[in-house]
């Protein structure tokens, strides 16, 4: 069997009911896909399930880690994991569906066709949100107008966490520089993609409000999301990035 060309990094904490659910419904349509739950030893259990069902599937893989220590450095531990070994492609989303695997194969097409980071949008034409009230949906939306405005960028979707990557779109990123750990952590990837001249594309995606669980989001991620973008803005035009 050739070695894999795939891995879907998916963070963890407390999300033992949807993930069953999502690891169906990623391999029912990218049965070739390798995933990689990068767990923080939830309390409910996830990480142990999550080794239960690796045992019977060599397509899924689990990291643990000690504690609840954030989104941002679960994606790079996760991606530094995959870069060691063999993966070319690698894709990051949520765990409780709010992500559609259904556009998993429109974000490796888009790699394919010579992307080299492929952003899931809620925010172009055939793009959106379910689920989510007025004034979510407004914050949301104005997170990304407000990083937009501060960084000079044309993606309308910066804080998205769905995306796909090149490995050498990793590489050329430098994870060991990302330390955002929020939603920052979407701006902040993206943003040196976009300054180290890599071709960006958007591709459109309905996101869905969670329907088991909670969110993760809190005012540290919050306030983390507003200053992040002026760090960056400062640190490239001093080419810091």
């Amino acid at each position: 069997m050739p070695d894999p060309r795939v891995l879907i990094v998916v963070p963890t904490y407390n999300e033992r009911d949807s993930l069953p659910i999502l690891v169906d419904a990623v391999f029912a349509i990218q049965p070739e896909a390798h995933i990689l739950v990068v767990d923080d030893a939830s309390p409910d259990g996830t990480g142990k399930l999550a080794d239960e069902m690796a045992e019977r599937d060599p397509r899924l893989h689990v990291m643990h880690r000690a504690g609840k220590r954030g989104l941002g450095s679960a994606y790079v531990e996760g991606f530094s994991w995959g870069l060691a070994r063999t993966y070319d492609q690698f894709i990051e989303m949520d765990a409780d569906m709010s992500h559609d695997p259904r556009y998993l194969s429109a974000l490796i097409a888009a790699l394919d066709d010579g992307a080299d980071l492929a952003v899931g949008s809620r925010n172009i034409p055939e793009g959106g949100v379910e689920g989510w009230g007025i004034g979510r949906q407004v914050l949301s939306k104005g997170g990304s107008l407000y990083s937009r405005a501060v960084l000079g960028v044309r993606v309308h979707d910066l804080t998205t966490g769905y995306k796909a990557y090149k490995r050498a779109t990793l590489e050329a990123i430098g994870l060991d520089r990302v330390h955002s750990n929020g939603y920052a952590f979407q701006i902040e990837t993206t943003f040196r993609a976009l300054r180290r001249g890599l071709k960006v594309i958007e591709i459109p995606i309905v996101f869905v409000d969670r329907r088991v669980g909670h969110s993760k989001m809190s005012r540290r991620i919050f306030f983390e999301a507003i200053r992040i973008p002026w760090k960056l803005r400062l640190e490239a035009s001093l080419n810091r990035l």
